[in-house]
């Protein structure tokens, strides 16, 4: 009988961890979930120019691969300079609408920039920097590179982003993350993301 009642006890110890467990794996779900729609429902709207990617990167799965004109930083909008210490960094960009509608980089530093009016600042994900002597540019991604379509529908998406037709409408929220709000190819809508 008392190995009986240790069996048992035993047991319901394995279900409330199991219980915990999956309480937490929901929680952090529905954070994550959450985090990403705040961004797409609350964020500063920015249209993104996407840039001809090297041919041999062909779609993978089920996703198209990205590149923006403001992927490339040029160093001379960099303030402040480049940290002469190689590491991790994260560099955030301040981007400004032109006259075509598109958002470029007009400012850009390795700590946080000031909001400024009519400007939206982007911060990038962080990157290993060799220190100076980068160039006259820095290469950078904002974690906005891949855009999930669906099924054998990436490869005219690619044509049209080889031939410069594809734009990016993005969300960014005030600490700099971006979500994809939607892909425009010839200034047209053609496929929009959820909130959830």
């Amino acid at each position: 009988m008392s190995a009986l009642i240790a069996r048992l006890q035993s047991g319901k110890g394995y279900l409330i961890s199991a219980i915990i467990v999956a309480g937490l794996q929901t929680v952090i779900l529905g954070t994550i979930i959450q985090s990403r729609a705040a961004i797409l429902s609350n964020g500063t709207e920015v249209l993104l120019k996407t840039a001809p990617v090297d041919p041999r990167d062909f779609l993978r799965g089920d996703y198209v691969v990205l590149n923006y004109d403001i992927s490339s930083v040029p160093v001379q909008t960099i303030a402040g300079g480049i940290p002469v210490k190689p590491g991790e960094l994260t560099l955030w960009v301040r981007l400004k609408k032109q006259e075509d509608g598109f958002w470029t980089v007009i400012e850009s530093a390795f700590q946080s920039l000031p909001p400024q009016p009519e400007t939206v600042v982007l911060r990038s994900l962080p990157f290993y920097n060799s220190g100076p002597g980068a160039g006259d540019n820095i290469r950078v991604e904002y974690g906005i590179e891949r855009y999930y379509v669906p099924e054998g529908e990436g490869k005219p998406i690619e044509e049209a982003r080889n031939d410069g037709n594809v734009a990016i409408s993005v969300r960014v929220s005030p600490d700099g993350s971006a979500q994809i709000r939607s892909l425009l190819v010839d200034g047209k809508p053609v496929y929009e993301e959820p909130l959830y």
